[in-house]
């Protein structure tokens, strides 16, 4: 088994490498960690990068040390911190019990371990046998304090990825306060470079941007306590004409929850500084002596197979090396859910009526939306209270789950666990459990506050109501939802000087209950939701296998977000619904089989009242969920391709491809029709190009390297707005 780490002692450099990819990084002077290359994979290195010494003028020099051709403000490093005479944004800050904020961190030493460790407390890319990775943990120490840091790289054996976070560990004498603790990183040199970021909104989440990186700091950022709609915990760098398929790109996905901050700091030499970690806004952890603190994961990703290369590395490592449900590769089932057909306004009768259809159309769960529990008739009350509400269930909700279960169907439920209403018991029993600051009001969205989940007590409440729906056995899905974002920031347990730790003591109390919720009910699918696509990460996904991808349910408002969430996250973690036309969120009218080959994209269910729905609609709800049983494996896993991004564009297409490259699944959308229209091609991807296909719609069969590199004509004039076409295609010995 080869070596997947080197360090070469007389050139004091470390190689991380891979047949995909190398990581080169360097001991300069003064102990410093200087960044090399991170990219296509290279046989060695001699020395060919090693840093020109140039007098900066302006950039100042080791301490005590008169040599100017050497500065830590000129050199691209691996790790930073203030007070190091390097001007740009460093990577960590340290506030010392005598009110400075001075480190100088040198090298001390390295260990290379086979696998990968855990990272306490916080979700990470993991393992299953200690031969297919290797970590190396660099150590770095200031000596006046006794801080040391752990730089902890992980290389896989068969992916292009580089695992990086960094553990500080107070060995001094004095408490110190951490006011910034960067994952990683990585200073580039040399690089004309574009950032694709995936800024948005609620109902409008992941739409990427692409920008060039000119002189200054921009920085991609979450305050609002989680990973937010408005900006996903991802950065792409790319060269100016990577596209889907060829050209550079370097992936950067922080495995964290909460607030989060990428910095690109383009600096005056035209280098290129990149940090990212956990937001420093209002941050600050006291350190005492002993103590350590770990920092989030961020999952480094390199492909000269342009963005789709990317993504699929992305793909694969989250399927098989984040998500750890049993459900990962498990067929995600059908379901309908309740809400946008009955909202609060339902009877176990009214549901039953539902069910009833759904078992007629061949749907295999129904997901029992918001307004079950306490008193709750509408968003004024209740939340924290997870009881079953007996006006709604006289029989109680296990009646109607058997009822459910009866038809045929699996029974999914919807829980709100972080949230509590100021008119619920909970609140009543416990209002010291609501986040607030003292003295002052809280503030409501969507009339509820927030519950104090960085406190044991609080966690552990939640956790004890909700096992007592379901040890039961009777839910075989959760709908875990969070529709605010954190507000009124303070944790009654902590003391003053402490304060600085509240958002992330939240982010790490609810990956305890999660985790104790996934240990204690394995076979229970749970599902992520915050307002739909407000907590869409890494991190979330080690706990839920599937994520509401957004509330905006409009298929071609989807093409985008889908798009977008296709760069980083897998197909499979994508739940995308057909919903009422027109829209409930923006009014448009969309044909029905172009709401369902969307939805497709994804994890199929549906989004409406089954009982108001016109015979032919029915008919198509059956015909798609056949349709889409027959496919399911290879939408929901297959090697995603995307064929033409729906970006300032009247198209979209994509692709899923079996891995035996025998199967494919194709969708093109026509966004809006002309009387004069263009003639469009689609292109395929990932096919054999030796193996002939057959259209199974058609008949008609094609080579591999036809479809790749002909393509074929999309329909033309179909005279209507928003149409969508799916192919099928399986390969065959026919000619």
């Amino acid at each position: 088994m080869s070596e997947l780490i080197e360090f070469d002692e007389k050139q004091q450099v470390f190689h991380l490498h891979n047949q995909e990819i190398s990581y080169l990084f360097s001991v300069e002077k003064g102990g410093t960690l200087c960044h090399l290359y991170f990219g296509k994979r290279v046989r060695g290195y001699h020395g060919e990068l090693t840093y020109p010494r140039l007098d900066r003028g302006f950039s100042g020099n080791l301490p005590g040390d008169l040599d100017r051709t050497f500065s830590r403000d000129t050199l691209p490093k691996e790790y930073s911190g203030a007070g190091e005479m390097d001007y740009h944004s460093p990577a960590t800050i340290v506030r010392q019990a005598n009110g400075s904020n001075a480190v100088f961190l040198h090298y001390a030493g390295y260990e290379i371990a086979p696998g990968k460790p855990k990272l306490p407390g916080l979700p990470a890319a993991y393992v299953e046998n200690d031969d297919e990775a290797e970590t190396l943990t660099v150590k770095l120490a200031d000596d006046l304090t006794g801080l040391e840091y752990d730089l902890l790289y992980t290389i896989y054996r068969d992916r292009g990825v580089i695992a990086r976070s960094v553990r500080v560990v107070n060995k001094g004498k004095e408490s110190v306060h951490l006011e910034k603790a960067a994952s990683m990183q990585m200073d580039l040199v040399g690089r004309d470079l574009e950032a694709i970021t995936l800024p948005g909104a609620h109902v409008n989440e992941r739409h990427p941007q692409r920008s060039r990186l000119t002189q200054g700091r921009h920085v991609v950022e979450s305050r609002r306590g989680t990973s937010s709609h408005q900006m996903n915990p991802f950065v792409a760098l790319v060269d100016p004409k990577t596209d889907e398929f060829s050209g550079d790109a370097w992936g950067l996905a922080l495995v964290y929850s909460g607030n989060h901050e990428f910095e690109l700091e383009k600096d005056q030499l035209d280098q290129l500084h990149v940090t990212v970690g956990i937001n420093e806004y209002n941050f600050s952890w006291k350190l005492t002596p002993g103590a350590s603190f770990q920092t989030p994961e961020v999952l480094l990703v390199y492909s000269n197979a342009g963005l789709n290369g990317m993504s699929q590395t992305y793909h694969s490592l989250i399927l098989d090396r984040v998500i750890r449900s049993k459900f990962k590769r498990s067929p995600r089932p059908i379901l309908v859910n309740n809400w946008e057909a009955t909202y609060f306004d339902f009877t176990e009768d009214k549901l039953k009526s539902i069910v009833d259809e759904a078992k007629k159309l061949g749907i295999e769960m129904f997901v029992l939306d918001d307004g079950w529990f306490g008193h709750r008739d509408d968003d004024n009350s209740s939340l924290g209270d997870w009881q079953v509400y007996e006006k709604k269930f006289p029989q109680g909700l296990k009646h109607f789950a058997d009822y459910v279960h009866g038809q045929g169907l699996k029974f999914g439920l919807w829980f709100e666990p972080e949230m509590i209403s100021f008119d619920s018991d909970l609140y009543r029993a416990h209002p010291d459990y609501l986040m607030h600051v003292p003295g002052r009001k809280p503030s409501p969205s969507r009339n509820q506050y927030v519950l104090d989940l960085g406190r044991k007590e609080v966690r552990d409440n939640i956790f004890d109501q909700m096992t007592k729906i379901l040890d039961g056995g009777s839910v075989d899905y959760i709908k875990w939802d969070m529709n605010r974002h954190l507000s009124d920031i303070y944790e009654s347990d902590l003391p003053a000087d402490q304060q600085g730790e509240t958002y992330h003591r939240y982010v790490l109390g609810l990956y305890d209950l999660a985790e104790r919720l996934v240990d204690r009910y394995p076979d229970i699918l749970l599902e992520g939701c915050s307002g739909g696509g407000g907590r869409f990460d890494i991190g979330m996904a080690y706990y839920c296998p599937q994520i509401w991808a957004s509330d905006n349910s409009d298929a071609i408002a989807r093409l985008v977000i889908q798009y977008g969430t296709s760069l980083v996250y897998p197909q499979s973690m994508m739940t995308s619904h057909v919903s009422v036309s027109p829209n409930e969120q923006n009014g448009r009218i969309t044909p029905f089989d172009t709401r369902g080959a969307v939805a497709m994209c994804g994890d199929l269910g549906y989004e409406l009242d089954l009982t108001k729905m016109s015979d032919e609609d029915k008919a198509a709800v059956k015909q798609q969920v056949a349709d889409y049983k027959q496919i399911r494996e290879l939408a929901q896993y297959g090697k995603f391709y995307t064929l033409k991004a729906p970006l300032d564009s009247n198209e979209a297409a994509w692709m899923t491809v079996s891995d035996d490259q025998n199967e494919a699944v194709v969708t093109t959308v026509n966004i809006m029709s002309y009387a004069q229209p263009y003639l469009t091609k689609t292109k395929l991807a990932g096919l054999d190009p030796d193996k002939n296909y057959e259209d199974l719609a058609t008949g008609k069969v094609y080579g591999g390297d036809e479809l790749m590199n002909l393509g074929f004509y999309d329909p033309a004039a179909p005279h209507k707005d928003f149409s969508a076409k799916r192919y099928h295609f399986k390969a065959t010995d026919q000619k």
